[in-house]
């Protein structure tokens, strides 16, 4: 199966996820600085999810750039990293009403961590469903990165569990900023 139809859906679907988080950011009630500075944890977390988003969209990018073909373990690994990822909008309000609560930030990392399995799962299976195709294993070289995405989430579990619930989030974007550092190629 070729690839263009399937990236149209990924984008489609990434832009109704960005919208629906900026669409729960709630009104400022009076229109001050003040009613806008009580919603900074909203916007906090609204621009860490647009951040993880974009992100996503752009590993997803620069990779099926130089996919040719897939297969449906593909199609149905992917449909279960987006089921996953829809997930965040619903994790963006949480965390954002409960921004020190470790339950919540737990959960917004939790979903960070499978999203980064399930795309390591698709980087091997693509490898698999075009054995010969070399500049996507030359692109995948660095997908260790995604390894190191999961083990900054799980520190910042631990430090939010024993001290700052919100270092889950932090360590969230930190793992996004290394993808970038060491994974220069996406």
């Amino acid at each position: 199966m070729e690839t263009e139809r399937f990236e149209a859906l990924v984008d489609a679907i990434l832009a109704i996820i960005i919208t629906i988080i900026v669409l729960e950011i709630p009104m400022a009630s009076n229109g001050s600085w003040e009613a806008l500075f009580n919603l900074r944890y909203e916007f906090i977390i609204y621009i860490i999810s647009f951040i993880v988003c974009f992100n996503f969209w752009n590993f997803n990018n620069n990779l099926f750039s130089v996919v040719y073909k897939i297969n449906s373990k593909v199609i149905w690994t992917m449909g279960i990293t987006l089921f996953v990822f829809s997930l965040l909008p619903y994790m963006t309000t949480f965390v954002a009403e409960n921004f020190y609560n470790f339950f919540s930030q737990f959960i917004y990392g939790f979903c960070f961590i499978i999203t980064s399995i399930l795309t390591k799962l698709i980087s091997k299976l693509l490898k698999d469903s075009d054995p010969g195709n070399v500049a996507l294993i030359l692109s995948l070289e660095k997908d260790y990165v995604l390894v190191i995405n999961i083990v900054l989430v799980v520190i910042g579990m631990i430090i939010g569990y024993l001290a700052y619930p919100p270092a889950i989030t932090l360590c969230c974007l930190l793992s996004i900023i290394s993808l970038w550092i060491f994974g220069k190629h996406h």
